[in-house]
């Protein structure tokens, strides 16, 4: 059966790792990791002691090893589509055709894939499309949903799509995603408030307070509540109450407050440090980030939400072990007829 061994994967676009810690705590070996740019890697080998292999288009399909799970948060890429095929090679281009390939070639039991909320609807809807019948060609049961890390005991609110894929094979044909938690969370109880963070307090004059601060945390929904702007309030000016939830944390971005966005805390409006970053992402406290601030930033904002990974997992592993079960019970009915 499928959960009686100890299942491996493999850590494609790995970032810095969030789908490897998330695996690696249900007991699963990390067998090959890609990740491109130098320095997620620098993060990744500082972390789980190994490099990265580089670029994935440049990595031959029998040069990975073979693994139970692929694990990819893949870029968002437009596919162009030639009639109304929706074939393999419809994908050749882009980073979703990597996966399309060694998943042809090895043929995984399991695929697991995130991307960004909006992917869903990228380009009309064909992208996603384009995607699912890959899979389903490729012979794989393919489920998707949309979840937001403020739902599992996460202060940020970062929506993203979640796919997932189990080879025909396995018989399961329904998954349900998990639907996350009722308990409230508040981005205060993930801050570093004793520290005095002055390289991110932000000083001007033109700050403004829409709202004063609301001390009654149970009054406040899980979401970010503005209170303030900075300038005329534009991307990365604006400012957010701590017993609400983060925003969503960006990549890119500009503004006084770019990336994290700005908060009112200990009576100063700042961004929120790295380690901050790290905390309302769901990295343990012992996660080494040895690279610069800006580099921080950047990973941090394109990392998984780590508790959503592992709550969809442990479905992912309750299904297989429900379906598996299910199989022992009918055939030993069978046999004894």
């Amino acid at each position: 059966m499928l959960t009686e061994k100890k299942l491996t994967f493999i850590d494609l676009f790995a970032g810095i790792g969030g789908f490897r810690l998330a695996l690696e705590s249900f007991g699963l070996k990390c067998t090959f990791s890609s990740e491109s740019n130098k320095y997620a890697q620098q993060t990744y080998q500082a972390n789980f002691g190994e490099t990265p292999h580089g670029d994935i288009t440049k990595i031959k399909s029998e040069e990975i090893s073979r693994h139970d799970v692929l694990c990819a948060g893949f870029p968002c890429q437009a596919f162009s589509i030639s009639g109304k095929r929706l074939g393999f090679e419809d994908t050749r281009g882009t980073l979703f055709f990597e996966i399309a390939r060694i998943t042809k070639y090895h043929q995984p039991k399991i695929l697991f894939l995130e991307n960004v909320k909006n992917f869903a609807g990228h380009d009309k809807g064909k992208t996603l499309q384009t995607v699912e019948q890959i899979l389903e060609n490729l012979g794989y049961k393919v489920f998707y949903k949309v979840l937001n890390a403020s739902n599992f005991e996460l202060p940020t609110a970062r929506e993203r799509i979640y796919i997932l894929g189990f080879r025909k094979d396995l018989g399961i044909d329904k998954f349900n995603f998990p639907v996350g938690s009722e308990k409230n969370t508040v981005l205060r109880d993930f801050l570093e408030l004793e520290k005095q963070n002055s390289n991110y307090v932000i000083e001007r004059d033109d700050i403004t307070f829409l709202r004063k601060s609301n001390n009654q945390i149970e009054n406040y929904p899980q979401k970010p509540v503005r209170i303030g702007v900075i300038n005329k309030g534009g991307q990365g000016e604006r400012i957010y109450d701590i017993n609400g939830h983060a925003i969503t944390l960006s990549a890119n971005g500009g503004g006084a407050a770019s990336k994290t966005g700005a908060y009112l805390i200990n009576g100063k409006v700042r961004k929120l440090t790295p380690r901050e970053c790290a905390n309302i992402m769901g990295f343990p406290n012992d996660f080494k980030i040895p690279v610069s601030d800006a580099q921080a930033y950047k990973q941090f904002g394109n990392s998984v939400a780590i508790p959503v990974v592992k709550a969809i997992f442990k479905r992912v592993l309750e299904t297989i072990g429900e379906k598996n079960e299910r199989k022992y019970f009918e055939q030993s009915r069978f046999a004894n007829s």
